[in-house]
């Protein structure tokens, strides 16, 4: 689907385009055309790759989508797999931005996302001191806007791990906290394995040798790659903290089973000492005076009766009961 087709002029809002005429504005001066789809057919993307001459190994990247996050060089132009992050309902939901970038046009694709970028084509307009740099100015606001989205997420799985946390010493809570800490890990990986290759490709946008498309705007780019580089190690302490987590809730289930077979223990020696007892007194041999004393059946019982009290008050001293 279509969502707009806009030509820019030194940094103003020239006209919406039918894509038929396209072309008429390709070569204008200073002059790039901005396109906006969302979950495009086959057809619309080859019309696309008509007007704008775009490789078709791209083209195929963003016609079958759940492509690692990249960026790519096709002669002068460049294409870019960026992953959109949602939560939704506490579960990431994961999109992909495709973007094509040349000097006079700026293609952008989006896929299995809700959250449009609206928001940016109208900063950008807000800006026309900074669109004047053509369409890398474009390229920039819509990968920066995708890197912005990640903090909040980030700061959810963050506040999840704190909840988690504050639960682990709290008894009987230990198999809910293991399922919600390894919940919690693979939605941190999804997340993961949204920056670490975008930060990777994005390194090669600024100082070196960089894209000619985007020579003026490299400290733009650096400063995506350090929030990138932010959330990257955020990520990586979250999983630190995690795998943490993981072994001090171990520790307390080993804690609690060992508890339980003090317990246990306890108990057994106590009734084993009045088992032994019983059974002396049980056996039937003729010459044991106690059994024709006329006090012996109380005093036996008051005998197992005070050792039994007596080892479980040890127990209980030594906090084994």
């Amino acid at each position: 689907m279509l969502i707009n087709c806009v030509a820019y002029q030194d940094g103003k809002r020239l006209a919406d385009v039918p894509v038929p005429q396209i072309g008429e504005f390709l070569h204008h001066p200073d002059c790039f055309v901005w396109v906006a789809l969302k979950d495009p057919d086959q057809d619309e993307l080859k019309q696309m790759q008509t007007q704008f001459s775009l490789h078709e190994l791209a083209v195929e990247d963003a016609l079958h989508g759940n492509q690692r996050p990249k960026i790519e060089e096709y002669g002068d132009s460049l294409f870019a797999v960026v992953h959109t992050i949602e939560m939704l309902d506490g579960a990431l939901h994961v999109g992909e931005l495709d973007i094509f970038v040349e000097e006079d046009y700026v293609v952008s694709v989006r896929s299995r996302s809700e959250h449009g970028f609206l928001g940016v084509r109208a900063r950008c307009e807000r800006e026309p001191h900074l669109l004047k740099q053509g369409s890398a100015f474009v390229f920039y606001a819509l990968m920066d806007a995708v890197v912005d989205r990640y903090f909040p997420v980030l700061e959810e799985l963050e506040a999840e791990l704190e909840t988690v946390e504050e639960n682990i010493f709290i008894k009987g809570s230990e198999r809910a906290n293991i399922e919600r800490l390894y919940q919690l890990k693979r939605q941190v990986t999804v997340l993961k394995h949204a920056v670490t290759p975008l930060m990777e490709a994005v390194s090669k946008l600024y100082g070196g040798r960089v894209p000619h498309i985007c020579m003026n705007t490299q400290e733009y780019f650096r400063d995506v790659y350090d929030h990138l580089y932010r959330i990257n190690t955020s990520i990586d302490n979250i999983r630190d903290t995690i795998g943490t987590a993981i072994q001090v809730n171990l520790s307390m289930v080993t804690i609690e089973e060992s508890e339980v077979n003090k317990r246990l223990a306890a108990w057994a020696a106590i009734f084993a000492v009045a088992t032994a007892f019983v059974g002396i007194w049980g056996m039937n041999f003729e010459v044991m005076p106690e059994l024709k004393w006329k006090y012996g059946y109380p005093a036996a019982i008051c005998f197992i009766a005070a050792l039994c009290g007596y080892l479980y008050w040890r127990f209980r001293r030594s906090g084994w009961l």
